[in-house]
């Protein structure tokens, strides 16, 4: 956001599922926390002298308000109430959770329980992967309109897991080049993992697992079901199931060369190797596939494919595509529908009583 002064910047960063401002010092010497805690700090602005900073603060349970701190001795306080008397419904409590994956890696997530979960309760589990891969999982406010409604999902009996895998920003230069060259492995590994961990704690019934993602989440939703029978159904979200033709027709076009380390035409078999479309035969799950049809980060000709070679193997599928969309919603209306469509999808392939029980916690 700033130089506090002529000695240290000032930066606004990603650590863990946390956000906050941290000073680094212009000659490399060392690094001090501004803020500080759990929550995401966010949108900072400085005073002149860069003695008082404004910044919006939320967490999981709370949404954002503006507030004021000295940037020497952290001691938020706030000074709007932007959302008071909004009408809020009783939401699912979200916790960090973590877990050991393969290779040694700690990996991190967020687990939302339904509302008024009670413990020792087995319920479905949604494993939603975040986009990027270099996205985040933040506590940031699970109540904030989104492609993904998370406390939508949760009042209708729900948990969902939102994991941090190996890719991720916010844990380190080494964990964030981590998945270079291995899309579809590692991080893959990394998310099975931390769905095994919810099965342990004895929160998901291993028998309703749900799966979901969008953009990245999208490529791991479509990767995931050529690798795995454990999910029910999964819902592919601006999904990039094919590297090669997604190479050539990005408006990124370096990309995935960068993440793959080679040109396509150098090495066909790594970009196969990684790609759902080349795997596509091992395809039980119904998988339902959304994509805006003016994307062009992920062309709908992602989606299409996917879609086509499902339908043409026999699996349970449809495609749903939102005009004048780029790459996610941005119409309300939009935004709106793609959860709705995402549950109804879910509780047609849940066993009946999965969907008689989501139907009573409405």
């Amino acid at each position: 956001p700033s130089w506090g002064d002529a000695a240290e910047l000032l930066l606004l960063e990603s650590l863990g599922t946390r956000r906050h401002v941290m000073a680094v010092s212009a000659d490399g010497s060392g690094m001090r926390f501004i803020s500080y805690g759990d929550g995401v700090v966010g949108s900072v602005a400085l005073t002149d002298d860069a003695s008082h900073m404004a910044f919006t603060y939320q967490t999981p349970d709370e949404p954002w308000d503006v507030f004021v701190s000295p940037t020497n001795g952290y001691a938020p306080s706030r000074v709007s109430d932007v959302h008071a008397g909004v009408p809020r419904p009783e939401m699912g409590r979200t916790r960090l959770v973590s877990w050991r994956s393969t290779e040694g890696f700690d990996i991190e997530g967020l687990l939302t329980y339904p509302v008024g979960y009670e413990e020792g309760e087995r319920v479905p589990l949604i494993l939603n992967v975040h986009g990027g891969p270099g996205g985040v999982f933040s506590q940031s406010f699970t109540g904030a309109p989104a492609a993904y409604m998370l406390q939508y999902f949760a009042q209708q009996g729900f948990a969902i897991l939102r994991p941090n895998p190996r890719g991720s920003t916010g844990y380190g230069k080494d964990f964030r080049y981590a998945n270079f060259q291995d899309w579809g492995y590692g991080d893959f590994r990394d998310l099975m993992s931390g769905v095994d961990h919810v099965i342990e704690i004895g929160v998901a019934d291993p028998d309703r697992l749900l799966l979901m993602g969008w953009s990245y989440g999208g490529y791991m939703t479509s990767w995931a079901v050529t690798q795995t029978d454990r999910f029910v159904a999964a819902s592919m979200g601006a999904g990039l199931p094919n590297l090669i033709s997604m190479t050539t027709t990005t408006d990124i076009q370096d990309y995935l060369v960068g993440h793959m380390g080679i040109e396509f035409w150098e090495d066909y078999e790594r970009y196969e190797r990684h790609s759902a479309m080349y795997h596509i035969a091992n395809v039980v799950t119904p998988t339902q596939v959304i994509h805006g049809a003016e994307d062009l980060r992920v062309p709908f000709t992602q989606g299409q494919e996917f879609y086509r070679a499902l339908d043409r193997r026999g699996i349970p599928t449809e495609m749903i595509v939102y005009p004048r969309t780029p790459h996610g919603p941005r119409e309300p209306k939009f935004v709106m529908d793609v959860s709705e469509r995402i549950l109804t999808w879910f509780l047609t392939h849940l066993d009946s009583e999965a969907v008689t029980a989501a139907d009573g916690a409405r």
